[in-house]
């Protein structure tokens, strides 16, 4: 019998955005984005991580890059409608399809925007802080 720890799947911890230093504790108080109708509460982030003791905020104005990555997923998205939609209903430039298609990708993205945000931080902050087996024995990571 093996005493020794797993490593928590990337993708898998992405998905329920955990940490990126321990990939086990959470990045948001609230682990469900969409439990909450008020959109001040989305942003909820304990200061560390209660496993790896990981500050979330790095410094003054961290997060501010995350617009970029946010840009990014709705473009995303935006593609992956599209071309569902032409696969599924086609394109035809004799009817109205193509903006039945702009007004269900409109309602889709607004949906999914307090999701899309969050998931921004996750990736975001995962370009500075890579994931460390042993965090227990190291310093989490700190910007200068």
């Amino acid at each position: 019998m093996s005493n020794k720890k797993t490593n928590p799947s990337y993708f898998w911890s992405i998905l329920t955005m955990k940490c990126p230093r321990c990939r086990r504790g959470t990045m948001f108080n609230d682990a469900n984005t969409f439990k909450t109708l008020k959109l001040s509460h989305i942003f909820n982030m304990p200061v560390t991580c209660k496993v790896c003791k990981q500050k979330f905020d790095l410094e003054d104005g961290f997060w501010f890059g995350t617009g970029y990555v946010s840009y990014a997923l709705a473009v995303a998205v935006s593609v992956a409608t599209f071309i569902a939609w032409i696969v599924l209903i086609g394109i035809s430039t004799e009817d109205n399809r193509i903006f039945w298609w702009l007004g269900s990708n409109t309602v889709i993205l607004i949906i999914s925007q307090p999701w899309l945000m969050r998931m921004s931080r996750v990736l975001y902050i995962r370009f500075f802080v890579g994931y460390d087996k042993n965090y227990e024995k190291t310093k989490p990571v700190e910007l200068n």
